[in-house]
């Protein structure tokens, strides 16, 4: 048990940054650089103790805080990573006060608020002003303008969209009604997704901080290379196995990129592979962590709060898909392999899975716990809170555990720390809390302690820091929910797509996958995926497609939008660790995620796929056996495809083999009455023909005559 004390030594290793984040140099070593790091751990505490109800206040008052605190650290932080002059930090404060002040206004007339309801006063109005302003300013400092544009065109639509032709047109509203809708109750800013960020997703965040800093990254990377890089390909099988492990704590498909693939790339490139595949395979499987549960980016907590279904619903729709999005990338690289003659490392080079598992297998216990309360219908919000907590008490009692004077006595006290940590099923979180802040006590009184402690703040402050990007999203997407709200517009739209869908459901279908593919563009996972649900997710629903798939349906294609050119912001996150053009890191991405791009068209012919009820196949011969036969018809698909993009199967393929393989892919896909027929023979057409080429290019050439 000693081993657990090892955690402060790996919770040293620095950890890498994503480049294109501008907050990416962390907090600066002066003054004002320690003032923001000790306003990250407060803004760090208050939603730790917002989450376990140590403080109980109203939502709209924890929401309101939440937005305060993402603008008070953003603008100063981004002003002191970038050296600006004392005039800019100087107004870089005073938008950062600005921003926290709503907050305080708020708070302190939150029930006047409530009382004056939809007639605001002219002070009302200056401070939603105000704090439209600065998330606006914020969100552009931060993630860059594509958001914010976006944003902006749809309060543009509010205030003048009154003047656009029909269809597009609305009846027309005044300044203050906009402002009152958009900068207070839970319509425009605050709605939903600041809901879910004030709660689950930085609690989350907090958990993976957590958990990186405690070497889950290195335990992940251990595991796979131990297990797959022997093999054919195995540096890329690596690669797609220690990010799609990643995807299970991390909430952003880019931030995966560029701390597993500062490992991963390199040791492809090394391993022969070229440095556009390389790249490819890394962005692939980063941005295929967010279809991933648990976490899913953060987005399974949002669907589910959208759709008011249990969380459990949405991980049962996501499970299967992402296997199949892992599988298919899995399939890809060892196609690649073969056909590049690429092998595996000398077992003797690689480190040993059950070794890694043997000295780390502790940093799984929180997430094996949060998954076993997710799963048992406890709320994410508390799951997160019992799993930051869980993951505070191993470091904390790793550090305890190593000055105990014997193995007996280590023994008894990590089993009287577990009983602890497990009484909170009974006695609720306070027990939880009781056992850390004894912990904080006893690490208190030594030098290595007080190191952990110091480690553990320094978690706390990265924590804050890396949700900035992710709260200040999730704010300045309401406006778009609150234009739809209020205006109606995704009426307009969803009737033009339900028009089409009348005619041709899959014509409807690719309409809306290039919505989500162009709105996708450069925006993070969780406002990526509230944009395409609000536009796109109801017409498909009036088509017929089940919720949850149509709502999944959607998320895939936002995703995916990462690896598309021209913005392919995932792909561009690779290109300097590749050494290579994001543009061609792209172009291998889209054919190694192929898989991203068929799975959601067979979930809605065949919702099966996603394990709900409903569709034609499941009404012929059963859901079991529906589920069954989608899922093996997927795997044959995704096999041929994958032979034909890549011209390998068990040996290079001929130009007809490839172009047949693809054509019976695309008839396994379409579901219709006849196309399942024709695209099993074809497949077993191609196979045999295969098999038969594959024989002939061995038989030895003759030499008589």
């Amino acid at each position: 048990m000693s081993h657990i004390g090892a955690v402060g030594q790996t919770m040293a290793a620095p950890e890498q940054k994503p480049f294109h984040d501008p907050l990416a140099r962390g907090f600066p070593p002066t003054l004002e650089g320690r003032l923001l790091f000790w306003l990250a751990i407060a803004f760090s505490l208050f939603q730790i103790m917002t989450a376990a109800h140590i403080i109980a206040l109203p939502s709209q008052v924890v929401r309101g805080f939440h937005v305060g605190f993402l603008l008070l650290l953003t603008f100063p932080l981004i002003a002191a990573t970038r050296d600006a002059g004392p005039l800019v930090k100087a107004l870089a404060w005073g938008l950062a006060g600005l921003g926290f002040g709503v907050a305080i206004y708020q708070f302190v007339q939150y029930a006047t608020l409530i009382l004056r309801a939809g007639d605001p006063t002219t002070l009302d109005l200056v401070v939603g002003v105000i704090a439209l302003g600065t998330l606006f300013v914020g969100a552009w400092l931060i993630m860059g303008p594509a958001l914010p544009i976006i944003c902006g065109a749809f309060l543009a639509y509010c205030l003048f969209g009154q003047y656009l032709p029909a269809p597009l047109n609305h009846r027309g509203y005044a300044f203050e009604q906009i402002v009152d809708h958009m900068a207070y109750g839970t319509e425009g800013i605050y709605g939903i997704p600041v809901l879910v960020s004030s709660t689950y997703i930085f609690l989350f965040i907090l958990f993976g901080a957590f958990l990186e800093r405690a070497g889950m990254i290195k335990l992940f990377t251990d595991v796979s290379l131990g297990l797959v890089g022997h093999s054919q390909g195995g540096a890329a099988k690596v690669a797609v196995i220690s990010s799609g492990l990643m995807g299970t704590i991390s909430g952003s498909g880019v931030a995966n990129v560029v701390t597993t693939g500062q490992f991963t790339i390199p040791l492809m490139k090394r391993f022969g592979y070229r440095a556009a595949f390389a790249g490819g395979v890394e962005a692939t499987s980063s941005m295929g962590a967010q279809l991933m549960p648990p976490v899913m980016g953060a987005v399974a907590f949002i669907m589910a709060e959208t759709l008011g279904v249990e969380y459990i619903e949405i991980v049962k729709a996501a499970i299967i898909p992402a296997s199949l999005y892992f599988a298919s990338a899995f399939w890809m690289v060892h196609l690649e392999a073969g056909r590049q003659g690429l092998y595996g490392l000398p077992r003797d080079e690689l480190p040993s899975p059950l070794k890694a598992l043997k000295q780390q297998w502790f940093l799984l216990l929180p997430l094996v716990a949060l998954l076993f309360l997710l799963f048992s219908g406890y709320t994410p919000l508390f799951a997160g809170t019992i799993g930051l907590a869980l993951t505070v008490l191993l470091i904390l009692g790793g550090s305890v555990a190593l000055r105990l004077p014997s193995r007996v006595i280590r023994i008894i006290f990590w089993v009287g720390l577990g009983l602890v940590a497990a009484a909170f099923l009974q006695f609720g979180t306070a027990i939880i809390i009781a056992a850390v802040l004894a912990l904080i006590a006893l690490n208190a009184l030594h030098q290595g302690g007080r190191e952990t402690l110091a480690l553990c703040r320094d978690s706390l402050a990265e924590g804050a820091r890396t949700a900035l990007p992710v709260g200040i999203a999730c704010a300045i997407v309401g406006i778009i929910i609150g234009t739809m709200t209020l205006t109606g517009m995704a009426n307009t739209f969803g009737q033009f797509i339900v028009h089409v869908g009348e005619q041709n459901l899959f014509l409807s279908l690719v309409l809306t996958m290039v919505t989500c593919l162009l709105l996708g563009m450069g925006i993070p996972t969780v406002p990526n995926y509230i944009i395409t649900a609000t536009i796109a997710g109801p017409a498909l629903l009036q088509l017929g497609v089940p919720l949850i798939v149509s709502h999944m349906f959607v998320f895939y294609f936002g995703i995916l939008a990462d690896l598309t050119p021209p913005v392919a912001l995932a792909c561009f996150a690779a290109a300097p660790i590749a050494r290579e053009s994001g543009l061609k890191i792209s172009l291998e991405a889209i054919k190694i995620a192929t898989a991203g791009f068929v799975i959601p068209f067979m979930a809605v012919f065949t919702p099966a796929l996603m394990l709900q009820d409903g569709g034609v196949l499941s009404n012929e011969i059963g859901f079991a056996p529906a589920v069954i036969y989608v899922v093996a018809k997927a795997v044959l698909a995704i096999g041929l495809w994958g032979a034909a993009v890549v011209g390998f199967l068990h040996h290079r393929m001929a130009l007809g083999e490839r172009i047949a393989g693809a054509a019976a892919a695309a008839l396994l896909v379409a579901a219709l009455p006849w196309t399942d027929t024709v695209g099993f023979a074809l497949a077993a057409s191609v196979i045999a023909w295969h098999v038969m080429a594959a024989r002939r290019a061995r038989q030895p050439v003759s030499n008589d005559g």
